[in-house]
């Protein structure tokens, strides 16, 4: 019997290389500094705070790492309230948890899908009127887009509230001339695998304050003191980032601004070659500073489409492509059923809706041309099964 051919797999995200990576990590080999810390971990620092231009960064062992450190740094504890958007990754709530503070879960605004203003003033007038005074507000950043700053920063300023930046999906995006994670009282970004740079896995606790990413340091060793001998007089974390890893990230930073340009270009490709089918809707660009199409996001109107998202999806699969759905909210999740949540509506439609297409910046043109196919063919055929 004949085997069947199976089309090679297309990522939804993958890795991607410039071959500079090498470089920085044989010196890493040759000088033998392979424990966590060391010269490429102070390179990696050094570098990013210069492209983010602030006066420190911490390199960490992942984004939600950074993000537990930067809640941490600024005072969240037991009994506080933080504001998050329902609209994300679960590693935005995670850490809230992990302090023993309470999330309260906030929907998103239809012009970026990142978190809406106007539901987080409201939230924080109620607060104000029984005396309670939430601890911090987290902007998430999606899919390259960062939320509406100064919107959010007015209102944060107004009630007192620390605004903090979860920029995991958004390195490289900027909201006027401003880069996406220095912006609030203190940011964190992500090295995942899947992100537009990565060290393998690793993230970053960034601030314009340099006494803030300090503080963020000295909990990510253990929270030792400066002894001759282990002394600590508080609990910290094994959290720094290893030297091997940041090599990796020195060579990375190199090709971000490439990295992102072959990003938006993936998301410029999709737009124009199915702009011809109806029922799709993409992300849009709130026009407040650059998107970086991490991944190419898109919502499909079923009656106007031909198909659900759902047979898209599995209509992609069945060609050997991975693609996903948007985030799952978090005030649907199970884990967070007792949670606290203001609005969801949208969050919720855009769940249902929408999905992400294959982004990654090595995406080859053969490999668009089969995604491209599969997506205009599954709309046709269901299109005509229908109308038949």
């Amino acid at each position: 019997m004949a085997r069947t051919s199976v089309n090679q797999p297309i990522l939804l995200s993958p890795p991607h290389l410039s071959g500079e990576e090498r470089r920085y990590v044989d010196e890493a080999f040759a000088s033998n500094w392979i424990a966590p810390v060391g010269p490429q971990v102070d390179g990696f620092e050094r570098d990013l705070a210069t492209l983010l231009g602030v006066p420190d960064v911490l390199a960490t062992v992942s984004g939600t790492a950074a993000l537990h450190l930067a809640l941490r740094t600024i005072g969240v504890a037991t009994g506080d309230e933080v504001l998050v958007s329902t609209f994300t990754f679960v590693a935005s709530v995670t850490p809230i948890l992990w302090l023993g503070a309470r999330p309260t879960l906030v929907d998103s605004e239809r012009r970026s899908w990142n978190l809406d203003p106007n539901l987080v003033e409201d939230v924080l007038v109620k607060r104000a009127r029984l005396g309670r005074t939430p601890k911090a507000l987290i902007a998430v950043h999606l899919y390259g887009q960062t939320a509406d700053l100064e919107a959010l920063a007015a209102v944060c300023d107004r009630f007192g509230v620390t605004l903090v930046e979860d920029a995991a999906e958004a390195l490289g995006a900027t909201n006027g001339a401003r880069p996406a994670g220095a912006i609030g009282a203190i940011g964190i970004a992500s090295f995942n695998g899947n992100k537009i740079i990565t060290t393998s896995g690793g993230g970053a606790v960034v601030s314009r304050d340099r006494s803030l990413v300090a503080r963020a340091r000295k909990l990510a060793t253990q929270a030792r003191e400066p002894a001759r001998h282990y002394e600590h007089a508080e609990l910290g974390y094994n959290y720094r980032m290893s030297n091997v890893l940041a090599a990796i990230g020195r060579g990375q930073l190199e090709v971000l601004e490439e990295r992102v340009a072959a990003r938006r270009g993936n998301f410029a490709q999709y737009r124009d070659r199915l702009a011809d089918l109806p029922g799709i809707e993409w992300m849009p660009d709130a026009g407040w500073g650059r998107h970086t199409r991490w991944l190419t996001a898109l919502t499909i109107d079923p009656p106007r489409f031909g198909a659900t998202r759902d047979q898209v999806l599995t209509a992609l699969a069945a060609d050997n492509i991975e693609a996903r759905p948007l985030w799952k909210p978090m005030h649907v999740q199970p884990a967070l059923r007792d949670a606290w949540a203001a609005g969801g509506a949208v969050a919720e439609d855009l769940f249902e809706r929408g999905l992400c297409l294959p982004s990654g910046s090595s995406l080859s043109s053969a490999e668009m041309d089969r995604v491209v196919e599969v997506v205009v063919r599954t709309a046709r055929q269901r299109a005509t099964a229908l109308a038949s």
